[in-house]
């Protein structure tokens, strides 16, 4: 049965003893409308449009006196499914609506955000497909010299926290037409959050935005149902019953049920407001200092009406000024993210909630087969020109084969937008996908550059049972092991692959997508057909790390997984006559990652013989796990309390440099550095110039400059940005030899083919 596939849990099962179902209203999993089965708007529309207008001149040759809903988004228009704003226009195109896409605005002033007049129904406010300030903004809160959604590259095209500056535009241009906010950016900053650029707690981006409702995960289903209602009639103060909305009220209503948060994982008595007019503490503010001020214990509400019940988090003030706190919510929201038994959470901001209904129902195969097999043109909007838009350029010969993802991995930020639900294409679509590309993308060379999503290798894989699934609350289906209900089997895809390698034109499919070796070491099926077949010679995977510190705090697997998937992949790679390598990612300055640990990491990439050429370190983004661990040092997969276990953060420029150091340990730059973290570790023994040295004791002329100082190489003008280097492999580290070392045919063909995710992405986008 596909993930698609979606029953309601019986009445006899619940994730809580004490929560039965009380009536048939409250079964979990009630059926969504099928996304393509209304009544169309605008019935006298002849064909879809060849691209969205962007201009008045546009829509006058289309014969549109006004657009029914004008998207506004941050990145350049490139009408492909791979661009939100693409998927979403083309969505509402098919129900009937004339939709308008104004791109990248000018928005110091209004001028841009009216080019298309007014429209009848809403605007939708976007930040792209990626944060805007993760776009705009390096780990080390350095401004980037580059934008891949932009044409040429260009930096500067979009403001700092976009879609708030978008919304207000908007709102000046035109007062009383509704905003509806969405994307990854609102979707991730849909609560109080933790804002690592201004290091302090933020209001839910509604609330800055002032906008009318947010729509959160990939949203097609709410954005439908939003523009169909609001054609019909309905004011949008009335809509407040979607799965997948936020939105502002002044209390809650009549009839529902109000379970504080505290009740699920309870706090008990927290420290009092302290006086700042009083001299000294008083007896009781004074005892309250020593004891235990929070822990968190097991409470069971009575039964209740799911549908009709809601959970209060602590408020944005509550949150903003206690890190445990914030933990606690960040604990709850995760812990409601099923959509088979997510309850409403809502949070007080001053004198309003913001309310946040249950995640949507997630899309079924038959849905997705039409989302993807729209009308899209496939290339950038015609206005660009000859621009190179480096996204683009990067995912043109693309196929996205499913959604979602189960890993859980506390870093990235799929659960939180897309869900761990996984939904799957039909094999029929993606092949008739391929065969689009082949014969209509300019450009094409017979290479598919990938078959994947935001894990490569999660395709048709679901629990195998609905109603377990429906109450399941665990935050990852494969740690701290792969859990027996999960289905692992890959025969679909290895179907998948072999069918589209054979099609007539076709000369080669990559898998780019990052692959999850602990399900693939489950299939050695899938691993001989990836690695004999679909592997330029070189295929990325990531470890992130290897110490049990750190992997337990990133909810990844063990580094002897690793191992194991390697055993697999050399012996059938060697079984096929190629020399094919293994490129691993790494996270540096991940929370719990202490200084031995990246000292421990460094070593085993010069024993394996690795120079991590481009790295990372890592970017608290808005609403993740580890963000919760980086802002209270605590660890919300457990139970919180204020002396329950701290989790080590390794904060600071220096500190945050060193980590990198480490896993660039070959970089002159960084040897004084090491060298003097080395001897402060009590490990000067890894100091001198053998093979079995970490860093050498002589220092070249001109180098010792930390290589976050340098500056890098500009484009010249008008031109792409320079492009950034990749982890290498160095050969095998027992052969002596200075040489590079030699590369099959196929991997020198193919080695651009494959290419890294643009800067900062990746993070965002896979597990």
């Amino acid at each position: 049965m596909l993930a698609g596939d979606h029953r309601p849990i019986p009445d006899d099962l619940s994730d809580e003893p004490g929560l039965q179902p009380t009536s048939s209203k409250l079964r979990a999993m009630q059926p969504a409308r099928d996304l393509f089965s209304y009544r169309k708007y605008w019935a006298h529309r002849f064909g879809p449009a060849p691209f969205l207008p962007t201009s008045r001149a546009e829509m006058d040759n289309l014969g549109w006196d006004s657009c029914d809903i004008i998207v506004i988004t941050g990145d350049a228009y490139v009408d492909h499914p791979s661009f939100g704003m693409a998927i979403v226009g083309r969505v509402l195109e098919a129900q009937g609506f004339r939709v308008g896409i104004i791109a990248q605005p000018d928005w110091h002033s209004t001028r841009d955000f009216m080019r298309l007049g007014r429209p009848n129904l809403f605007y939708g406010v976007t930040g792209g497909n990626m944060d805007s300030m993760v776009n705009r903004y390096t780990a080390d809160r350095r401004i980037r010299s580059d934008d891949a959604y932009t044409p040429h590259g260009v930096a500067g095209a979009r403001p700092d926290r976009c879609v708030i500056v978008y919304s207000q535009r908007a709102r000046e241009a035109c007062k009383d037409v509704p905003i509806v906010i969405g994307g990854i950016e609102a979707s991730l900053r849909r609560i109080a959050h933790y804002d690592y650029w201004s290091e302090k707690v933020r209001r839910s981006v509604l609330m800055d935005a002032k906008a009318d409702l947010l729509v959160f995960g990939n949203a097609e289903r709410q954005i439908c149902e939003i523009a169909h209602r609001l054609a019909a009639g309905q004011r949008i103060e009335e809509i407040d019953d979607l799965r997948g909305t936020a939105f502002v009220r002044k209390a809650v209503p009549e009839g529902w049920t109000e379970i504080d948060s505290t009740h699920v994982d309870t706090p008990g008595p927290l420290n009092p407001p302290v006086d700042p007019y009083a001299m000294e503490p008083s007896g009781s503010m004074a005892a309250a200092e020593t004891e235990t001020v929070l822990r968190f214990h097991r409470r069971i509400p009575k039964a209740v009406d799911r549908e009709h019940s809601v959970i209060r988090l602590p408020s944005y003030e509550q949150v903003a000024d206690d890190e445990i706190l914030y933990a606690h919510a960040s604990r709850i929201l995760h812990q409601e993210s099923n959509p088979g038994n997510a309850r409403a959470l809502v949070q007080r901001h001053g004198d309003v909630d913001v309310w946040l209904n249950a995640p949507p129902i997630p899309l079924t195969t038959k849905e997705m087969d039409a989302i993807y097999e729209l009308p899209y043109q496939r290339v950038p909007h015609p206005s660009y020109g000859s621009a190179k838009i480096p996204a683009y350029e990067m995912i043109r010969f693309s196929i996205a084969i499913q959604r979602g993802c189960f890993g859980g991995c506390t870093f990235c930020s799929i659960t939180e937008h897309e869900g761990r639900i996984i939904q799957s294409r039909s094999e029929d679509s993606i092949i008739r996908e391929i065969e689009q590309v082949r014969d209509t993308v300019p450009g094409f060379t017979g290479v598919i550059s990938d078959l994947g999503g935001p894990t490569a290798n999660m395709y048709r894989l679901a629990c195998k049972s609905r109603a377990i699934e429906a109450a399941c609350r665990k935050p990852s289906c494969v740690y701290p092991g792969i859990c027996p209900n999960l289905n692992t089997d890959h025969a679909p895809l290895i179907r998948l692959y072999r069918r589209a390698r054979a099609l007539p034109g076709i000369k080669k499919v990559l898998i780019a997508s990052g692959v999850r070796y602990d399900l693939a070491t489950e299939s050695p099926e899938y691993v001989k057909e990836l690695a004999q077949h679909h592997v330029g010679g070189y295929l990325k995977i990531a470890p992130e790390a290897i110490s049990e510190g750190p992997l337990s705090k990133m909810m990844k697997p063990g580094i002897g997984t690793y191992d194991r998937f390697k055993a697999l992949f050399d012996k059938y790679s060697r079984e096929a006559g190629k020399e094919q390598y293994l490129i691993p990612y790494f996270i540096a300055a991940h929370p719990g990652t202490t200084d031995e640990d990246m000292l421990e990491l460094a070593l085993w990439l010069k024993r394996n013989g690795f120079r991590a050429d481009q790295v990372q370190a890592f970017l608290p983004s808005p609403m993740a796990t580890a963000t919760a661990m980086y802002h209270s040092g605590k660890n919300p997969l457990h139970r919180v309390a204020r002396h329950s276990e701290d989790v080590y953060i390794p904060k600071g420029t220096r500190q945050r440099r060193l980590h990198k150091a480490f896993l660039r340990y070959h970089d002159p730059n960084n040897w004084p550095l090491l060298r003097e973290a080395l001897r402060r570790m009590g490990r000067a023994d890894l100091i001198g110039n053998g093979k079995q040295h970490l860093v050498p004791t002589y220092q070249p002329i001109g180098t010792g400059q930390s290589h976050e100082g340098k500056r890098k190489p500009k484009a010249a003008a008008g031109g792409p940005p320079t492009q950034p280097f990749r982890t290498q492999h160095t050969g095998l580290p027992t052969v002596p030899s200075n040489k590079p070392p030699p590369q099959p045919a196929s991997a020198k063909r193919q080695r651009g083919a494959a290419p890294l995710p643009p800067s900062g992405s990746g993070r965002a986008k896979r597990g």
